[in-house]
């Protein structure tokens, strides 16, 4: 049979226990994390060298088998699963990358790393500390997520403000395509003029245009202090003028400045009430913020006091706390990581992984709320995110006492109404999670012919048979 010939080479080439075949064997690689989306695969390859990726892509081009690559499934829109039918099930393998997870290298001097896809985000960040430097990539899921789907969505996190998005950190990349050939770009430069910018080409191609399996990331010196702190204030609006005073002050220094709704403490609050809000008052949004010195905590703080009198006075801020021990800044950064948690416990919602211009962020809030409420009275927004670089969490709760079910039948209306301001307020309805398989056919509505066109010649070009990643995308 064409499957039985297929799967021998594989066996082959990364050995028969790194085969799946077996359906409980398959199903933990088959279901996204959100268990939105499951779908179905001839089988389950774990490669554990770039040398076995390009054997299996060999034998899949030669089979004319679709491919979909996965790191750790940490995804929420449904980008590292197959699509689920008897197609799928006959033409389709995952390829997992997570025995891939060595560090190859760590440059102090070039400031650089150079590590495997499947290697975890937190052993990156440790293999850094270790040397005196730091990955600042920081996200809910780095426990589990691997560099290769940071790099495939371009994810941001907590610190894009001061060190950019995942394309920002990555100097390099090997990537093997689907005819199984391996292009080596692991060039720790950060400057090379010597043709297209093949490096950007990939990262955020969610896995579309070929595997990505090593990357050259960057380093940073190790701050030698942070200070975390929560201010509280009235409005989006409030935490812009907030931002600009913080900036002003701090600049660099400022590497967080996040936004949570008093909807996400409440949940926080009522699901882990072992996290204790730390104001008497309840106040309409907090705003965390972290400033990293490389001087001294004290710099730090002297810096966070003048910047904080300023925005007191000009009745910007209402209350503030500081961090005063490295558990209480973790205290603080639980609060905000455990709102996509609480949101779980709440029960479904309809998520919204979002950008506009920084200055608009306050607008879009106020007009997207309004029309929300206007359509579907009741509806808690659960709104937070990155608001230093525009990025927005703007998820939508089902009003109390309304089934879930019934309500996420209403998920189509509520994207084009909060889609269509997203486009209105010029922004993008995916800053960090991708498309995946959740957004593709709505990003069309979004982007012009002429991009699209672009977008598909490229795919044309480097995948003209549609192998890789299906369904995703494009």
């Amino acid at each position: 049979m064409h499957s039985d010939s297929f799967l021998d080479l594989c066996r082959a080439a990364i050995g028969s226990q790194n085969v799946l075949t077996d359906p409980a064997d398959k199903a933990p690689y088959l279901t996204d994390w959100r268990r939105r989306y499951t779908g179905d695969a001839l089988a389950v390859l774990r490669p554990g060298s770039t040398e076995e990726v390009a054997a299996v892509m060999r034998a899949c081009h030669a089979h004319k088998l679709a491919v979909v690559p996965q790191g750790g499934n940490t995804g929420l829109c449904g980008g590292a699963t197959p699509e689920p039918g008897d197609a799928a099930a006959r033409g389709t393998v995952v390829l997992s990358l997570q025995r891939m997870n060595r560090v190859r290298q760590v440059d102090p001097l070039n400031n650089t790393i150079t590590v495997e896809a499947g290697v975890i985000l937190q052993q990156l960040q440790e293999a850094a500390q270790t040397h005196g430097r730091l990955f600042p990539l920081s996200l809910a899921a780095e426990g589990s997520c691997t560099i290769g789907g940071n790099l495939s969505t371009n994810a941001g996190g907590t610190a894009v403000l001061r060190y950019g998005n995942t394309r920002e950190l990555c100097l390099g990349l090997e990537v093997v395509n689907i005819k199984g050939e391996v292009w080596d770009g692991l060039r720790g430069l950060r400057k090379d003029n010597t043709g297209y910018d093949l490096r950007d080409l990939f990262i955020g191609a969610e896995g579309t245009l070929g595997i990505i399996t090593a990357a050259v990331m960057k380093l940073f010196p190790a701050p030698r202090a942070r200070v975390t702190a929560l201010a509280a204030v009235e409005s989006p609006r409030a935490a812009l003028a907030l931002l600009a005073i913080a900036q002003s002050h701090a600049g660099a220094m400022l590497t967080g400045f996040e936004l949570m709704s008093a909807m996400c403490m409440d949940l926080v609050t009522k699901h882990y009430p072992q996290l204790r809000y730390p104001f008497t008052a309840h106040h309409p949004q907090l705003v965390l913020l972290e400033l990293s010195d490389s001087e001294s905590e004290e710099h730090a703080r002297t810096i966070f006091e003048k910047m904080m009198e300023v925005a007191l006075e000009a009745g910007v801020v209402k209350d503030a706390v500081v961090a005063e021990s490295v558990q209480q800044s973790r205290d603080f950064w639980n609060l905000r990581e455990h709102i996509p948690l609480a949101q779980v416990e709440e029960g479904k919602n309809i998520k919204h992984d979002i950008a506009v211009p920084i200055s608009r962020v306050a607008d879009f809030i106020e007009t997207t709320d309004t029309l929300l409420q206007d359509a579907f009275p009741g509806a808690r927004m659960v709104t937070f995110g990155h608001l230093g670089d525009g990025n927005l969490h703007y998820n939508v709760s089902p009003p109390v006492g309304v089934d879930h079910d019934q309500f996420l039948s209403h998920q189509d209306a509520i994207n084009l109404i909060v889609h269509n301001s997203v486009h209105v307020h010029n922004g993008s309805i995916s800053a960090e999670h991708g498309l995946g398989q959740l957004k593709r056919e709505e990003n069309r509505r979004y982007k012009s012919e002429v991009e699209l066109a672009m977008m598909r010649a490229i795919k044309q070009a480097l995948d003209p048979q549609g192998m890789m990643h299906p369904g995703k995308v494009v």
